[in-house]
């Protein structure tokens, strides 16, 4: 089976073979879709998914171009706080721009007279402001996960932090952990909630009945609501 194909309507279709894997499942992303299936899956049972969910994952695909950072604009009154995080932008005197960053704080420091509706200059403010989120969270979520591992007896190997748009959090079977640098924007009892599921991997790999049982017990029975809360939280600023 290819590992990718286009469609029309979809884009890049990229299929990813999971050992573990019961069923297929497709995530939507901005350009495509990303297609997860246990082993020898045919390639025309992933096509008949995808026809079957067609409209469902293009209007996810919709919404994530909606909520992606290039479609928020980023000014001199341009500003993200949350419990764990201040990032803002502040003028400066000299002529380039420079930054200002220790954990739970970042300032860019912008010169005088910036034109700030020059779409070149905000594509790069962009990658400026997620390169420092993603920082942030190198220096701060790892210690958080570390905490709550140790509380509930959930050791990982690895922490890692990226710039996911499309996954809160993942665990590998080797009990690597990655957690989007979104969750810094996250309300804590969801961000919580995204690493007590990573962590539960660490012992059950799948999302069957066991899993959240455990789940439930780490999150005092409210698995269930706090994976539906998450689901209307966006990774954007």
């Amino acid at each position: 089976m290819a590992n990718t194909f286009t469609d029309d309507l979809l884009g890049l279709i990229t299929i990813r073979i999971h050992a573990r894997a019961r069923r297929i499942i497709m995530r939507p992303t901005v350009n495509g879709v990303i297609v997860t299936v246990p082993p020898h899956t045919l390639q025309s049972e992933v096509k008949n998914s995808l026809q079957h969910f067609r409209q469902r994952l293009h209007a996810g695909q919709l919404k994530l171009k909606t909520n992606t950072i290039s479609n928020q604009s980023i000014g001199p009154n341009f500003c993200l706080k949350t419990d764990l995080i201040t990032l803002f932008l502040e003028q400066g005197t000299s002529k380039e721009f420079r930054l200002r960053a220790e954990p739970g704080k970042t300032i860019i420091i912008y010169p005088p007279n910036t034109q700030f509706e020059d779409s070149a200059r905000q594509e790069w403010l962009h990658r400026v402001v997620e390169r420092s989120l993603k920082q942030q969270g190198q220096w701060i979520l790892p210690k958080i996960l570390h905490d709550l591992s140790v509380r509930h007896n959930l050791p990982f190997s690895i922490c890692k932090v990226n710039v996911s748009k499309g996954r809160w959090g993942s665990c590998s079977g080797k009990k690597v952990i990655n957690l989007s640098c979104y969750l810094m924007l996250l309300p804590p009892h969801l961000r919580e909630y995204v690493m007590l599921h990573e962590l539960c991997h660490t012992r059950e790999m799948n999302h069957g009945p066991r899993f959240w049982e455990l789940l439930d017990t780490l999150t005092n029975g409210k698995a269930k609501i706090l994976r539906n809360e998450l689901k209307e939280q966006q990774t954007c600023f």
